[in-house]
């Protein structure tokens, strides 16, 4: 007895029912009868970036810094921010997601928290990633948000809602961006400020203390002065050789031995202004130079400054990225999932590729035991 009954569960026709028959009754219970009907919305988006000439200079700088990247970085943050925690809060404000997917028409299968067992914010989260889908492709950065709901409407809903997000995310990322590249734009004003005020203080500071405006200005007039007294003393001498040759006693020689001593004591003095002390006007050219090529210098940089605060003004003004809708949120008009028909025939067809496999497995065995 418990040999047929051996040979029973082994036989063919068992292993048919259980391989076959079985897992299609089941399929055709559970696709047929039970499974809920879903509602597939999808939607196509791109984030693009506004046609401008690459920047150059410290505007490539200031992009950098501040984080400034192509359009792809934030379809990526986009579909980051859809995957998170914060996109299902935001989504599930009052309930609602939660509610639209805890339906009493929903088999209770595939209902979120049936009887009151795993409905926790991390199984609604769980629950929300299986039904919210979004893919970006990497050569074309084009984006596809796909939502599954149990109602059409539902469907539509949610993906207009989270494309919205999306839109939103994009748009803070924005506003941060344009935040910081201003901000950073402001710093750098502020200390080529500083630094330009320095630099005249130390000039101004320098003219002061010297008594002098410029160094190699007040030279050239030294030098040019000394030239014209060199003159008058050349003339000068001249006229008392002349005056002693030809008349000794004229009155006029004391007079003009006077005036050569004063233009040689002049020029002495002029000669020791220009190079002969720590004071002298050569003495103090170095540094003069080097304060006002410092001046010079903090003063064109400071000009770049302003010139790159009015380019982050400027790109304030305009948005640097934007999403672009492809393909609308659709409503759809009947459910396109479960695929009932293809699932039965597909749980029918690996049942018969199963039972054959195990018929010759069978039969193998019983051949080697003979």
């Amino acid at each position: 007895m418990a040999f047929r009954f051996s040979n029973g569960l082994r036989g063919p026709a068992f292993l048919f029912n259980l391989l076959v028959v079985a897992p299609t009754l089941i399929a055709v219970v559970y696709f047929g009868l039970l499974a809920s009907d879903v509602y597939v919305s999808e939607s196509n988006f791109v984030v693009r970036s506004p046609d401008r000439g690459a920047p150059t200079g410290i505007g490539a700088a200031l992009a950098g810094a501040t984080g400034l990247g192509g359009a792809s970085d934030e379809s990526f943050s986009a579909k980051a921010y859809v995957e998170s925690r914060d996109a299902l809060r935001a989504i599930n404000r009052n309930d609602a997601f939660k509610e639209a997917y805890s339906k009493d028409s929903i088999w209770f299968g595939e209902r979120f928290g049936a009887f009151g067992v795993n409905d926790s914010f991390e199984d609604l989260y769980k629950h929300y990633l299986n039904k919210v889908k979004i893919e970006t492709e990497v050569t074309s950065s084009i984006s596809t948000l796909t939502v599954r709901a149990y109602t059409a409407k539902d469907a539509h809903a949610f993906n207009e809602r989270i494309l919205r997000m999306a839109e939103g995310t994009i748009n803070r990322m924005n506003e941060r961006s344009r935040e910081d590249l201003i901000k950073f734009a402001l710093a750098e004003v502020e200390d080529a400020k500083e630094q330009s005020r320095q630099a005249g203080a130390a000039l101004a500071s320098f003219r002061n203390r010297n008594g002098v405006v410029d160094p190699e200005i007040q030279a050239t007039a030294t030098l040019e002065m000394i030239s014209k007294l060199q003159d008058q003393l050349i003339t000068a001498r001249t006229r008392l050789r002349q005056l002693r040759q030809f008349t000794p006693q004229n009155p006029q020689i004391p007079s003009i031995a006077s005036q050569i001593q004063t233009l040689e004591a002049e020029i002495k003095a002029q000669n020791t202004s220009l190079t002969g002390s720590n004071k002298s006007l050569a003495a103090n050219s170095a540094e003069y130079q080097r304060l006002f090529v410092e001046n010079e210098f903090t003063d064109k940089q400071l000009a770049v400054a302003l010139a790159s605060l009015q380019e982050a003004r400027n790109d304030a003004r305009r948005q640097q990225v934007y999403v672009q809708r492809i393909a609308q949120p659709n409503l759809p008009d009947s459910p396109i999932e479960p695929r009932r028909l293809r699932s039965i025939l597909a749980t029918f067809a690996l049942g018969l590729v199963a039972w054959g496999i195990a018929s010759m497995l069978a039969a193998g065995i019983k051949e080697h035991a003979q």
